[in-house]
């Protein structure tokens, strides 16, 4: 993503608009966008301020919950991201699998999947073995 315009930048345009330019004229002689002129103009008038607004997503809900989940964890490392997800929902806490999974991310906490309970004891081929011919009913 580009980078926002100077404070110095915005703070000439508004005042070229203060001193009578049109924001057309003002967003020509400082080759920016039209829209750009209008809204920093617009945003100067409403609110007193030509500093970019912030930047970035948002914070996820889970992280007002982040003592409460890490002590879950804390108490059974063992645990999968569904074991751990239902006991959150029993605790009343919301969320998902995969906001879950980020807030892990997030906090440097992975996961190893578990290894099936019933592991086989034959051999890993695939399909079944053909069945061995009985020594009685060989061919002479």
């Amino acid at each position: 993503m580009p980078q926002s315009y100077s404070g110095d930048l915005r703070e000439r345009v508004i005042g070229t608009v203060e001193a009578g330019a049109s924001r057309r004229e003002a967003a020509e002689l400082f080759e920016i966008s039209v829209s750009s002129a209008i809204r920093w103009v617009q945003r100067w008038r409403e609110e007193g301020s030509s500093e970019p607004k912030p930047r970035g997503g948002s914070c996820s809900a889970l992280e007002n919950h982040a003592e409460r989940i890490l002590a879950l964890v804390a108490e059974h490392p063992d645990w999968t991201l569904d074991e751990i997800l239902a006991a959150m929902h029993k605790q009343r806490i919301p969320g998902s699998r995969t906001a879950l999974w980020r807030f892990f991310d997030r906090h440097d906490l992975t996961f190893k999947k578990k290894k099936p309970v019933c592991s086989r004891a034959t051999s890993s081929r695939r399909g079944a073995s053909a069945a061995a011919l009985d020594s009685a009913a060989r061919l002479p």
